[in-house]
């Protein structure tokens, strides 16, 4: 049987509309082999997720999505392979929920000065057990007709320099990194071109991600294309990176990304599920 790797989606431990359990069978339905649950800064979907693999028969990498700062910029960190219980790791996973309950009630202060009044316990109430993120705040956004959609949220209140825009000092990339790898994991860059960085400022980027043990880059994710691909691969060619691929699933609502909807890694790049094996 051939293999079919999604290594970066998300459930409702974070900001997934799916459950953990519902995500697990829906890669299943879409041929998928090998799933990592990536959700933002926490574990707590992984046991429900591995329970849910079982009895799909489909392999279950545990991973995380960690939010991280370099250089004064957010970069996102996927970690496959990790062990979840690795203290370090669980430490930093409950010190992030904090930082964004802190990061969320000063959004929900920003939203109600602009007389967007109720946010607060809306995210709650949407994230349940799960993290806190910026999508919850668009999703509540967009259900009170304040924007049309997702993006105009972030667009008009939750983005850089809007009005309901709060920064956030996150974990320092390269300790983020040694939790990674510390636990036996994989760092990965996640979605390298999304950051909008100059070529210049990638190469800074991958240099300092390299030297702080990281191993991968997504070369492939479930919005690039062709050209893009290619630019990836020649980044990880250089700084002799293996070569991920992952949907960044969230929500089956989105129809140009999917489960396991992949192109393929290009046979130029060490995969990084050789690592994982």
């Amino acid at each position: 049987m051939t293999e079919n790797y999604d290594l970066h989606c998300h459930s409702t431990a974070s900001d997934g509309a799916l459950s953990p359990t519902a995500v697990v069978q829906r890669a299943h339905e879409c041929g998928v082999t090998s799933l990592a649950l990536t959700d933002h800064d926490t574990v707590s979907g992984l046991n429900e997720a591995q329970a849910a693999a079982d009895t799909a028969g489909i392999k279950l990498i545990p991973g995380i999505e960690l939010s991280t700062s370099w250089q004064n910029k957010c970069f996102h960190i996927v970690g496959l392979g990790i062990d979840p219980a690795y203290p370090p790791l669980a430490e930093a996973t409950r010190n992030l929920q904090t930082m964004r309950i802190e990061r969320a009630e000063k959004i929900a202060a920003k939203l109600e000065k602009k007389r967007i009044p109720g946010a607060l316990e809306a995210v709650k109430k949407a994230a349940g057990d799960g993290m806190i993120t910026r999508t919850h705040f668009a999703d509540f956004l967009l259900s009170q007709f304040h924007v049309s959609t997702q993006q105009e949220a972030f667009d008009r209140y939750l983005g850089a320099g809007k009005a309901a825009f709060v920064p956030t000092t996150w974990s320092d990339m390269e300790l983020a990194v040694s939790w990674i790898t510390g636990s036996g994991g994989v760092a990965v860059l996640a979605h390298p071109l999304r950051y909008k960085l100059t070529a210049s400022w990638m190469k800074r980027l991958l240099a300092a991600f390299k030297e702080a043990g990281g191993q991968g880059i997504e070369v492939v994710t479930g919005r690039y294309n062709s050209d893009e691909i290619k630019l990836v691969a020649g980044y990880a060619t250089r700084f002799e990176l293996t070569g991920s691929v992952g949907s960044d699933f969230h929500n089956p609502a989105n129809q140009w990304v999917e489960l396991g909807r992949l192109a393929p890694l290009p046979e130029s790049i060490k995969p990084v599920w050789e690592l994982l094996n």
